[in-house]
């Protein structure tokens, strides 16, 4: 059942509901209202009858209105009839021990089927007190109830046909944002995903789910867009030192040339070799850190030790680097410099910072400061580089992207990218301060350990109790 139908049938049963009880208690009071007023007029022709008997000493017929089979019964306290009145149906008779009960409550209601009865007490002039028992049918009330109960059903009847109509047209115009959001959301295809839902009503909560789905399409298409220039340039990245390899591969085997050739031929190809297993490694780098977080393993690890296998790893493939690192606002408590972390991957973002920093510096120095603040964790990577202009500040974590001031040194453009996401995996931010020929400084900010996960903090609270 569709949302359109369950909202119609939904609303019709509740206005239904709203309406049966609606009749139904109007049913119920008129009954208790005609009930009472024939009550009260066999009690006025009880007392009247009981009257024009005393005063008069008979009652005559043609003076009291008549009611549908009338019966008028006056008993005296032997409970023996002094008085009877009918109007051609059977006797209403009664109990000694109902005329002992009207006696004791001096007046009580009864009812047999259509028949009514009231039984009153009345007190003579000789100070005798008559028991006067009044029977009648109210076939007149009764018909009046019939026909207001067939108006009623009959009109509850027609009211669900309406309404069952008029739920329908509501939830019509109810659903219809939602039937023209799925219209606009079926267009949107990979052609033209920068297209955005519309909604007529600004204010209701369609509109609140429009501009959600609308942010989704947003990072969707960054996403798409990302994805398309990542395998543009990761092509092209690829693409180059392959060819390189080909054509030395190809000049070489042109013709027999000498073992100085080979060795200058096979030294270029290992050199590309490398550059291609540099880059892989970076995509697969990459591609480990935009994974699931579910599937990254962390445990709480020191800062600094990560810090010198980074700076022990780089060093080994370029001694010629400098890297400082400097302790001298470390914390009193050790236990401030433990994170939980994903190893490998900290220590690629550490690595890369570092690489950068030598990289791009004519001394090939690069300074790490680690402190620890009030309730963070702070790394510094200054280097006395070339610098990062601001127009290049703004896609430098971008895969693949390089400035321009940096392009003849060799590089992929990955590295940036690859540590802002190991960063932000880790609940971190890095920030970037640079300027043209003054150097550049990285600050990397790490939140302390109260405000990790409870998972997280249980995992550092057991290490550092068995520490």
């Amino acid at each position: 059942m569709n949302i359109r139908k369950r909202l119609t049938l939904l609303f019709t049963l509740l206005v239904a509901s709203i309406l049966l009880l609606f009749t139904i208690t109007i049913y119920y009071f008129y009954n208790q209202f005609r009930e009472q007023e024939f009550y009260q007029r066999l009690a006025e022709k009880a007392l009247t009858t009981a009257r024009l008997r005393q005063d008069v000493g008979e009652v005559p017929n043609d003076d009291l209105p008549v009611l549908s089979d009338e019966q008028v019964t006056i008993y005296d306290e032997r409970n023996r009839v002094v008085f009877q009145e009918t109007k051609d149906s059977p006797t209403f008779g009664v109990s000694p021990g109902f005329l002992r009960a009207v006696r004791e409550k001096k007046q009580i209601r009864m009812r047999r089927g259509d028949t009514e009865a009231i039984g009153l007490i009345f007190t003579g002039k000789n100070k005798q007190r008559l028991v006067i028992i009044v029977s009648a049918n109210d076939r007149y009330g009764f018909s009046k109830l019939q026909r207001l109960r067939d108006i009623l059903f009959f009109g509850w009847v027609f009211s669900l046909f309406v309404v069952a109509v008029a739920g329908w047209f509501f939830a019509s115009d109810a659903i219809r944002p939602v039937s023209e959001i799925i219209a606009q959301v079926n267009a949107i295809s990979a052609t033209n995903i920068h297209q955005r839902l519309r909604v007529g009503r600004q204010r209701d909560e369609l509109a609140d789910l429009a501009r959600t789905f609308n942010a989704m399409l947003r990072r969707l298409e960054d996403a798409f867009i990302n994805q398309k220039t990542f395998v543009s340039y990761a092509s092209h990245e690829l693409r180059t030192p392959l060819a390189v390899m080909l054509g030395q591969t190809n000049v070489a085997l042109m013709q027999p040339r000498s073992t100085a050739d080979y060795v200058t031929a096979l030294e270029t190809v290992e050199d590309e070799v490398r550059r291609l297993i540099d880059l892989s490694n970076g995509l697969l780098d990459l591609a480990r850190a935009n994974a699931d977080v579910a599937t990254i393993h962390y445990r709480p690890l020191r800062t600094d030790e990560l810090l010198w296998q980074a700076r022990a790893n780089l060093i080994q493939k370029h001694p010629d680097y400098t890297i400082d690192i400097d302790f001298d606002t470390l914390p009193d408590q050790e236990d401030d410099l433990i994170l939980p972390a994903e190893e490998p991957l900290l220590r690629t973002a550490f690595q890369n910072l570092m690489e950068n920093g030598c990289k791009y510096s004519a001394d090939h120095r690069v300074r790490v400061m680690l402190g620890v603040n009030t309730d963070h964790l702070q790394l510094t990577f200054t280097d006395q580089g070339v610098g990062i202009s601001a127009d290049d500040l703004a896609h430098i974590f971008e895969p693949f992207y390089r400035a321009e001031r940096t392009k003849e040194l060799q590089g992929h453009g990955i590295g940036l990218a690859l540590t802002q996401r190991i960063i932000g995996l880790h609940n971190g931010q890095i920030q970037i301060e640079s300027e043209p020929g003054r150097g550049t400084s990285v600050t990397v900010r790490f939140p302390m350990r109260q405000s990790v996960p409870g998972a997280l903090s249980a995992v550092i609270t057991e290490k550092l109790v068995h520490s």
